[in-house]
């Protein structure tokens, strides 16, 4: 399935929604899951956990003190992406309902029935 393009051109887009897009190329790796820095004292040092689903199980593995930074940025860098999205969602909507043409309606639409809340 090809993605379609946008037949605007960027200028044309809100500034807005050009800002988030500027933001968005700047995100580096991402990962999903969550991350337990284990601090036992007298038990050999810190331990490091990375735990996340796969096939709809939940799956653990040790990590590394290099490997648990690293994949504390790339889960930071996810968070951010999925608000970056959210954030241009939104916009995209805002931007449809008030710029497209529309069906005649004997009543108004709440924001939440257009996504706009």
């Amino acid at each position: 399935m090809k993605a379609q393009k946008s037949k605007a051109p960027a200028a044309a887009w809100p500034a807005a929604y050009r800002r988030l897009r500027t933001r968005l190329s700047q995100i580096g790796w991402i990962a999903l899951g969550s991350l337990l820095e284990r601090k036992t004292p007298g038990r050999g040092g810190p331990r490091y956990q990375w735990s996340r689903r796969v096939e709809g199980k939940t799956v653990t593995v040790a990590l590394s003190a290099e490997q648990f930074a690293w994949l504390k940025s790339a889960i930071a860098n996810q968070r951010r992406l999925w608000n970056l999205l959210e954030q241009m969602n939104q916009l995209t909507l805002e931007y449809m309902w008030k710029n497209l043409p529309s069906t005649t309606r004997r009543k108004r639409l709440s924001k939440k029935t257009l996504g706009l809340n």
